[in-house]
């Protein structure tokens, strides 16, 4: 920080005030409310350094002291804010500001700081060393008196107001200025508060967000833009997408941001059992609307007013529809009214209201991807004192498929623990609680892991969907197999940067095929596992029901949810039970089995190579598959799950018994050898059995003797040659070297082949 005659030698006042520059206020990336961030070259043409005071002009002859910061991301004709800094110039995004050098600025002697009365209700205590020592101590801070700022801790966020500066008007707090703290808290002037929803507390729908700011903004600040080129601005807007995504606290932070008059209709609000009341209702909020232009009308759960009017047999609601379709279609083009929808269930609107003139776009509000789940959790630790083992970009990894609501829960949970810690401190008789207290609590690493531990994304509860905890250690034998599938589908999802730079299209499923007990599901498991991917597990019959178009809707579903929890591994258990030939099922009137597949083969080809979603299947029934679903495109990976060879018995006995206490005169080599074509679960059951009869400490030789007259094959010779058949007939599919695949696997033994 220069000096304040540094500061006065570098820039004149008067020569400041012949340089004034008029910017446009863009959003703040870090959100400090005493620092403004500008584009180098206009740093330059107003001789400014990092870390000088200036002085920014808003409206209503509001005028501000903020530090200014280089940031090369910011447009040379645009000014970076936090909603702070706005809200004490009356200024909104978009609008105009002028910044001035403030040369003139000195270093505080006393500075008078009062809380606004409505942000303290329930703390008592030291609020000055619990909120505003830590603030005043991190930098030398700009004050101005009459401004509202903003401190975040103690789990909350208190408003203060400058009430007093010496010298007067605005100063620099040094650590020598004497911050004055008494007096009643005072109250709120106006109705607008600095915690409003704003563009800063929305977080993974970024892009979005630039679509709604284009549609909405544009025609209220620059209507004369349309009219030049003869275009009408948008009527109408439908959100869609899962619950919690943040479609309603969209529609309220552009009514924020923007000052328009927000009315919101619940949909099931306007319903009444009166004849004509219901439309009425509709009526109402638009005229309401129109009177206060500009406005936006935000219709929450759209679909249960508009349902298409062909499904139902209401005749409130048809003629509810017939009154939206009215009202949409009277809105004149300079009424500067916008219609904002939001619905978890689009396809259940009315057509005719998904057309240009009514809802002229639709925008998908999804599920964020990780870098749209470190921003809401960010957002929602804003107020939490985190500790410094709190890894956000860790936890926004671990969270695939959660919902913005889901990481708000999340973040809640966390501190919940972190106050179930301090329970013994805090008096539950009391009204109040200390600040001293709110600020010793700090949330964890492990506050979150036992959040996330008891946490479920909402839109897949009804589905088992989880990060299974099985690894490459957990399954003996089976290299090739591993090598197979780390290249099919490790290597798109750890390095998609590479498939795009040669052009390659990374491979969407892969089928694998053969004896029951050989690890196909553990397989998945571990692939989904190593990718950090959500397993999302299917059992084929699960899928079937006796309803007409149940069973092509729950596959639907299940694709669905895959994509909302991207990455994600979909693994189809006992496929041969709904990818059967077509045409093949023996009294399936009906033909659901083929509708199935016919889904099933739809939706694989609706794959985006972008949402990192990998299909396997698994059977043991290769060859009364339909051959369509394994062509490439689809399934187009067979791989060959053998009976286990010597050496992967062995390691096999090793992965199975590594946490079992094993005698030391056990050489696991030598039952590798002598156990020849058991099913080795089998022999796993077997050994806990016997333990807990004869209350052993450790497995011994005879343990295992005795289990081996136990012990049964479970794949018979017979078997072994389909899966040989099967392989030779596909041949086009696994490479000219599907016999040597086969035969190197360990399962040709001469003996079945004489």
């Amino acid at each position: 920080m220069m000096s304040h005659q540094e500061m006065s030698c570098c820039f004149p006042h008067d020569q400041a005030k012949k340089r004034p520059n008029r910017l446009v206020v863009e959003e703040a990336i870090v959100d400090d409310n005493s620092v403004i961030a500008l584009h180098p070259n206009t740093m330059k043409e107003l001789d400014l350094f990092c870390g000088d005071a200036i002085l920014i002009k808003g409206k209503r002859k509001r005028e501000t002291i903020c530090i200014a910061d280089s940031d090369e991301t910011c447009q040379e004709s645009r000014i970076r804010m936090n909603k702070v800094a706005r809200s004490n110039l009356k200024v909104r995004l978009g609008d105009m500001v002028s910044v001035y050098v403030c040369s003139d600025i000195k270093y505080g002697e006393r500075v008078h700081v009062l809380p606004l009365d409505d942000t303290i209700e329930g703390i008592s205590g030291d609020l000055f060393g619990a909120f505003l020592k830590p603030y005043f101590s991190d930098s030398y801070r700009p004050v101005k008196k009459g401004d509202l700022f903003l401190v975040r801790g103690g789990m909350r966020s208190v408003e203060f107001k400058v009430v007093g500066t010496d010298p007067a008007d605005y100063c620099l707090v040094a650590p020598h200025t004497y911050v004055y703290f008494e007096g009643e808290p005072v109250r709120r002037e106006d109705e607008e508060r600095l915690d409003d929803v704003g563009y800063e507390d929305i977080g993974g729908v970024r892009k979005q967000l630039g679509q709604i700011r284009e549609l909405v903004e544009l025609p209220f600040r620059h209507p004369q833009l349309f009219n030049t080129i003869g275009v009408k601005p948008p009527k109408g807007i439908l959100l869609y997408g899962p619950p919690g995504t943040g479609k309603t606290l969209l529609a309220r932070a552009i009514a924020n941001e923007t000052g328009c008059f927000f009315s919101c209709i619940n949909g099931p609000e306007i319903m009444s059992k009166m004849a004509g009341e219901s439309e009425s209702n509709l009526r109402e909020a638009f005229k309401k609307a129109e009177e206060n232009a500009p406005s936006i009308i935000f219709i929450d759960e759209i679909d249960s007013i508009a349902p298409n009017r062909e499904k139902t047999h209401g005749e409130v609601e048809r003629r509810i529809v017939a009154q939206l379709l009215t009202l949409m279609d009277g809105l004149k083009s300079r009424a500067h009214v916008i219609v904002i929808g939001a619905t978890n269930r689009p396809n259940t609107i009315d057509p005719a209201l998904r057309r240009f003139g009514r809802f002229d776009e639709e925008i998908d509000i999804g599920v964020p991807d990780e870098v749209g789940r470190r921003e809401v959790l960010c957002i929602h630790t804003r107020n939490m004192k985190l500790s410094e083992d709190v890894n956000l970009e860790k936890v926004a990894k671990a969270t695939h498929g959660y919902v913005g609501a889901d990481l708000a829960a999340l973040c809640t949970e966390a501190a919940l623990q972190c106050i179930r810690e301090k329970m013994d401190v805090i008096d539950l008789e009391d009204d109040c609680i200390d600040a001293e207290i709110l600020n010793s609590m700090n949330v964890t690493d492990q506050h979150f892991n036992t959040a996330l531990e008891t946490s479920n994304p909402s839109a897949l509860r009804e589905i088992v969907v989880e990060v299974p905890n099985v690894g490459w250690e957990d399954i003996g034998g089976l290299d090739q197999v591993k090598r197979e599938l780390q290249e099919t589908v490790q290597y798109p999802v750890e390095h998609p940067e590479m498939f795009e730079k040669y052009g390659m299209s990374p491979s969407r499923g892969v089928l694998f095929y053969g004896p029951p007990g050989c690890g196909k599901t553990l397989l998945a498991k571990a692939i989904a596992n190593e990718c950090q991917a959500n397993f999302i597990s299917i059992k084929g019959p699960e899928l079937l029901t006796m309803w007409f178009g149940e069973s092509e809707a729950n596959v639907r579903a299940v694709f669905d949810k895959a994509r909302q929890s991207a990455p994600c591994v979909l693994f189809f258990d006992e496929l041969d039970s709904i990818a059967v030939q077509r045409g093949g099922s023996v009294g399936d009137a009906g033909g659901a089995a083929d509708r199935i597949l016919n889904q099933l083969l739809t939706e694989m080809d609706g794959l985006s190579a972008k949402k990192n979603i990998f299909v396997i299947g698994a059977t043991n029934r290769p060859d009364i598959i339909d051959p369509a679903i394994l062509r490439p495109g689809r399934l187009d990976q067979l791989i060959y799950i053998p009976l286990p060879d010597e050496s992967s018995r062995l390691q096999i006995f090793k992965a199975c018994l590594r946490r079992s206490p094993v005698s030391k005169l056990v050489n696991l080599a030598n039952q590798a050898k002598e156990d020849i074509e058991r099913d080795i679960e089998r022999q796993k059951q077997k050994h806990h059995q016997f333990m807990q009869e004869d209350e052993v400490s450790e497995i011994k030789v005879e343990h295992f003797r005795e289990s081996m007259k136990y012990a049964r094959r479970s794949v018979s010779d017979s078997d072994i040659r389909k899966y040989w058949s099967f392989a030779q007939n596909f041949q086009q599919y696994m490479g000219s070297n599907a016999e040597f695949k086969f035969l190197e696997s360990g399962v040709a033994d001469n003996k079945f082949y004489d």
